[in-house]
């Protein structure tokens, strides 16, 4: 039987591809080779068969686990029958299987059948399962206990709610975290005193042998994890090499932060395991809302009562602002709602460098009436005004 090409030469990427790059090399080769692309063209629809299978088998994590260790995958354990990479054994040229009964060879203890169809079983050293039994049986043990990558600490998240002021201006703030630190007593190695011993199965070697009839299988020793050492585990951390503190962080709150703000504070996350580095502490802001004041991104919004007097005859009025009292014309005939902009009276945005504007929203408010005399003026004002407000709104209904 014909082998077939390594799965990685299918589709084009090395060993060590990341999941990523398999993927995309699959999309890539399958919308040129897909049959529906190349009708009739039997290579293209062999290739991208050959494609698929591969993309299977290396897309899955257990099924490439196996495939990397054994050169082949095989859901029936059995590479002599069809199953799926059975040519490729020349991968590896210690595991040469090509071409052997297993089913014979596992059923008669270790001897090939002979003679007249008549197969023997039983005996000692046999083997009742199957080929697939067997990987199943290494490869589960060899997936056990084997030595933790050194990997970045990973960031921590906080919420922090800061005032309205504070978020105009500014301010310094002492944040109580929980976050992992080096262990005071390994100095983060994980074992005792840093110190680590010959791994009792291996013997040091980093490898162990196991056997299955008259085969033998050298493995990645599954307690030491090949480094043929293994740690006096440390007390205080239980090997992790971390352990959970409390501290105390000054995090500075620049002048501008609004609701959805995130600050960043370098190497305040948690530690890394063997000496990498700490990961980042990101802090998302929520800022408390004014009683008057209205943020909008960087502009401030307000809305301020003015009399029928102000509205109508114009006037010069005070209005607040973040920065104090300004001062703001209302021209004559100033109609409810009418809305005006102080310049560069908003916030201060850190990262432009400029200001936002303040808008003003004008509130006319109703006279509230008292005597006779008001009422008196407010009759006049209707004999010479006479025109309907709400003529506009009935003209379009």
């Amino acid at each position: 039987m014909a082998a077939k090409k390594d799965y990685y030469e299918l589709l084009g990427v090395p060993r060590k591809a990341s999941a990523e790059e398999i993927r995309k090399a699959w999309r890539r080769l399958a919308r040129k080779f897909h049959p529906d692309l190349n009708p009739g063209d039997k290579a293209a629809e062999e290739r991208f068969k050959q494609m698929q299978e591969a993309y299977d088998v290396l897309s899955d994590t257990k099924k490439r686990q196996m495939y990397d260790q054994v050169g082949f995958y095989s859901e029936s354990g059995f590479p002599g029958a069809g199953a799926p990479g059975a040519g490729a054994y020349q991968q590896n040229p210690n595991m040469g299987f090509g071409g052997f009964d297993f089913s014979d060879y596992f059923t008669s203890g270790g001897r090939a059948a002979t003679g007249g169809g008549r197969t023997e079983t039983g005996g000692e050293g046999g083997f009742g399962g199957s080929f697939h039994d067997l990987f199943g049986q290494f490869f589960s043990h060899g997936r056990g206990e084997h030595a933790a990558e050194p990997e970045r600490g990973s960031d921590l998240e906080y919420a922090l709610s800061v005032g309205f002021w504070q978020a105009i201006r500014g301010t310094q703030i002492r944040l109580n975290i929980n976050r992992q630190e080096v262990c005071g007593a390994c100095g983060g190695s994980g074992s005792k005193s840093g110190t680590n011993t010959v791994c009792p199965e291996c013997q040091g070697t980093g490898n162990v042998t196991q056997m299955a009839g008259a085969m033998r299988f050298n493995l990645t020793c599954p307690r030491c994890g090949g480094k043929g050492r293994v740690r006096n585990v440390c007390t205080s951390c239980q090997g992790d090499g971390r352990l959970t503190t409390s501290e105390t962080v000054e995090v500075r709150i620049p002048p501008g932060v609004q609701t959805g703000s995130r600050l960043r504070v370098p190497a305040k996350g948690n530690a890394g395991s063997q000496g990498m580095p700490a990961g980042d502490l990101y802090i998302t802001v929520r800022v408390e809302p004014h009683p008057f004041f209205e943020r909008d991104g960087d502009d401030i919004r307000i809305r301020v009562p003015v009399s029928i007097a102000e509205a109508g005859l114009g006037a010069k009025i005070e209005v607040p602002t973040i920065d104090g009292r300004a001062l703001l014309k209302v021209p004559m005939g100033t109609q409810n709602g009418q809305k005006f902009r102080l310049r560069e009276k908003g916030v201060l945005n850190s990262r432009k460098g400029v200001r936002g504007d303040q808008i003003v929203e004008i509130a006319v408010e109703a006279p509230k009436v008292r005597d006779e005399r008001t009422k008196e003026i407010l009759r006049e004002y209707a004999r010479l005004n006479p025109e309907d407000p709400r003529a506009e709104i009935w003209s379009k209904v």
